[in-house]
């Protein structure tokens, strides 16, 4: 079983592609350690067969020895057990470092984008979100799988290069020289396959934004007729991605064919090297067997080299782009300490006071929203978002709570009359999105969750915007009622809600230009317009 930390961003460095591996690297030292040791003893075990196979041969057959014939059949069978039970281990541990990779790349993005709210969204789209987790944790994490294989293969190689030098000078030099020429071209050919596979992956990432931003308004667009454009749209967009994947296809294919045919090449002349060796009698009928055998054996050692180097590639671009997605959502976070103060605006948030924010242009609000984002702010957004699941799980996602304080929240934000409405109650089931709940019930829900969280500031964002006076006024009672004594901020131009705050703040051009009570403000003419309105 694998456990993961619920926190991870202060355990994984995340200051370069580099330092990331390497902090994922330390994290797994000990799986990786007994996977390369399981991945050396898999593939040794595999080459000790042709040198067993040659020895019992020259002893039991050539020299017409029973009992070691006998002795030798019975070490084959031992080994074949050994190489089975080492194969199985490194399979599995080869599994168990590939899940913990892509996991906690993928927890740490998933947490990045949970604390950091808004701040995502401003320089990074849907779509290379969801390519990073869906794409790129699992190609970085092939290379932590391919670990265990290929010190293995390095292993392996070095141990029949020495056995084969003390077989035969001629033979041994070639295998000692010859793999590392072979893997020195196998990289040429992979340089250009680099440059070509990041293309296509950043043209991927937006054909996966363009699909999410257009399913996402696909009622709007049906209503206004615009399904061909964006039809016409996806289709150029998928037109460049199928461009950039042929680009790829051809160094790929090259390296595909190197592969095959350099690594038969090497065989081909270490058979004929030891055939002329036993020819010359330098070597016997059993280490010409053995050196068959290892012959076949070494194509493992190969075609691993050649898998670590285009794994390497792909790995290096997934890291590169995971570091950009933290990055970008890391450069729009105020460094600590400053979650309660924006000097872009001038707005400051006094703790345990319940503040509104008043703005002719509601942009300027969520920008200064998306400055206060921190891991002690929870933003709730103007737009309700549900997700599909039980009731329940919408409003306390973590199971924190208990049944009361779920119903407490509901009946802050006015919502029990939603929950009456369902015959299963918190059990009753979440349709994708909420599409069967109206905007101003979606409002609702989300206000409810927001005000279960119970963060040390809360900001909120036009949360009665979907829903009537009436039910409004009841929600600016009991919100302000449960949010005593902990900070709150609402941006929003209704009177009620207004009329129950410690203080307003009155913001013109992304400035703050007045502060004072709902009352005081309305002497303001610019202030009294807004609100009016």
């Amino acid at each position: 079983m694998i456990t993961l930390p619920d926190r991870l961003p202060s355990a994984l460095d995340q200051r370069s592609a580099g330092r990331f591996v390497l902090s994922l690297l330390a994290r797994q030292r000990w799986t990786l350690l007994t996977g390369a040791l399981m991945g050396t003893l898999w593939m040794l075990s595999q080459a000790a067969l042709p040198l067993l196979v040659g020895r019992t041969l020259d002893a039991g057959v050539v020299d017409r020895d029973g009992s070691a014939l006998l002795m030798g059949c019975l070490a084959l069978v031992a080994l074949g057990a050994l190489t089975a039970l080492t194969g199985l281990m490194r399979h599995r541990l080869a599994c168990s470092n590939w899940f913990q990779t892509a996991l906690r790349s993928q927890q740490l993005v998933g947490h990045h984008i949970a604390d950091h709210g808004r701040a995502v969204g401003a320089e990074t789209t849907t779509g290379e979100v969801v390519e990073t987790v869906a794409t790129d944790a699992p190609r970085l994490a092939d290379l932590f799988e391919v670990s265990a294989r290929a010190t293995g293969a390095l292993v392996s190689y070095l141990t029949v290069s020495v056995l084969l030098l003390r077989m035969d000078l001629i033979v041994g030099i070639w295998v000692t020289l010859g793999m590392p020429v072979l893997a020195a071209t196998l990289v040429l050919l992979v340089r250009p396959l680099q440059a070509r596979q990041k293309l296509h992956r950043e043209n991927e990432g937006k054909l996966t934004a363009l699909g999410a931003d257009t399913v996402a308004g696909l009622r709007v667009l049906r209503g206004i007729g615009g399904e061909h454009q964006f039809l016409e749209r996806y289709n150029q967009r998928s037109q460049q991605v199928r461009q950039a994947g042929v680009l790829v296809a051809g160094p790929q294919a090259a390296l595909n064919a190197a592969q095959v045919l350099l690594p038969g090449v090497f065989i081909v002349v270490l058979t004929w090297l030891g055939a002329h060796a036993a020819l010359d009698a330098r070597l016997s009928a059993g280490e010409l067997v053995t050196i068959y055998g290892f012959a076949a054996f070494l194509r493992m050692p190969l075609e691993t080299a050649s898998e670590v180097l285009s794994t390497t590639v792909r790995a290096r671009v997934a890291a590169h782009r995971i570091i950009a997605v933290l990055h970008r959502t890391t450069a729009a976070i105020p460094a600590p300490g400053s979650v309660l103060h924006d000097r872009e605006s001038g707005l400051t948030l006094i703790p345990g006071l319940l503040t509104g924010l008043v703005t002719a242009s509601p942009q300027d609000a969520v920008t200064i929203t998306d400055r206060l984002t921190s891991p002690e702010t929870l933003i709730s957004e103007a737009e309700p978002r549900l997700f599909s699941g039980p009731l329940r799980g919408e409003i306390d996602p973590y199971d924190r709570h208990p049944d009361a304080a779920v119903l407490a929240a509901l009946n802050v934000a006015d919502a029990t009359d939603i929950l009456d409405a369902l015959p299963e109650g918190l059990a009753a089931r979440v349709q994708e999105r909420g599409r069967a709940f109206s905007g101003g019930q979606r409002q609702r829900l989300v206000l409810a969750r927001a005000v279960l969280a119970d963060p040390e500031v809360l900001v909120l964002v036009d949360p009665t915007s979907a829903v009537d006076a009436h039910t409004e006024a009841r929600v600016a009672k009991r919100l302000r009622a449960a949010r005593t004594g902990r900070t709150t901020l609402i941006t929003t131009a209704s009177p009620l809600l207004l009329d129950l705050c410690d203080r307003v703040l009155f913001l013109r051009d992304g400035r703050v230009t007045a502060e004072g009570t709902h009352h005081e403000l309305l002497r303001d003419p610019a202030y009294r317009n807004v609100v009016d309105r």
